[in-house]
C-alpha cells in the first residue's frame, strides 16, 4: 500500500520544515570572504542571497622592535619633535606635523641609515612609523638574500 501525499499536505510539510521565523546565515571561508543568507518569507520557496563580508581582520607582518626604535629616532630628528613627545609604531607622520616634503626627507634619512633604496611607489604608502619599519625590514632582507 503506497502512501499518498496531497499537494496541500506537501505545502504544510514544507512550511513546517522551513519556518519563516528562522533565518540562517553562513559565513564562507576566509579566503573568499562571502556569506550566504537562507530565508523563507511567507508561502514562497526559500531564497538564497550571497553578499560580500567586510574584512574582519588582517594578517600583517610586524617590523622588528629594534627597527621601529631606530625609525622613531630618525623621525624625531628629521621633524625636530619636542623632547617629551612619544613616538610609537602606530604614530602617523601627519600627526607629528609632517607634510609631503617632510616625508620625503624622512625616507631619505631612512635610506641612509639602513643603506637601502626605497622606490617612489613604496615611499608614497608610508604613513606610520610601523609602515616604514616593515618596509625597511623587507628591503633589508631582500638586500641580504
Amino acid at each position: 500500500m503506497a502512501a499518498h501525499i496531497s499537494p496541500s499536505s506537501a505545502a504544510v510539510a514544507a512550511r513546517s520544515a522551513v519556518s519563516p521565523a528562522y533565518r540562517v546565515q553562513v559565513a564562507g571561508a576566509v579566503l573568499n570572504r562571502s556569506s550566504a543568507s537562507f530565508s523563507r518569507q511567507g508561502a514562497s520557496f526559500p531564497s538564497i542571497r550571497l553578499q560580500p563580508v567586510p574584512k574582519r581582520f588582517q594578517l600583517s607582518c610586524s617590523a622588528k622592535q629594534d627597527t621601529i626604535d631606530k625609525v622613531c629616532k630618525i623621525v624625531k630628528n628629521q621633524l625636530a619633535v619636542a623632547e617629551g613627545t612619544t613616538i610609537t609604531g602606530e604614530t602617523k607622520f601627519v600627526d607629528l606635523g609632517a607634510d609631503s616634503l617632510d616625508t620625503v626627507e624622512i625616507v631619505m634619512g631612512l635610506e641612509e641609515a639602513f643603506q637601502i633604496t626605497v622606490d617612489e611607489s613604496s615611499a608614497q604608502v608610508i604613513q606610520t612609523v610601523e609602515d616604514a619599519a616593515t618596509l625597511i625590514d623587507k628591503l633589508v632582507t631582500e638586500k641580504d638574500d
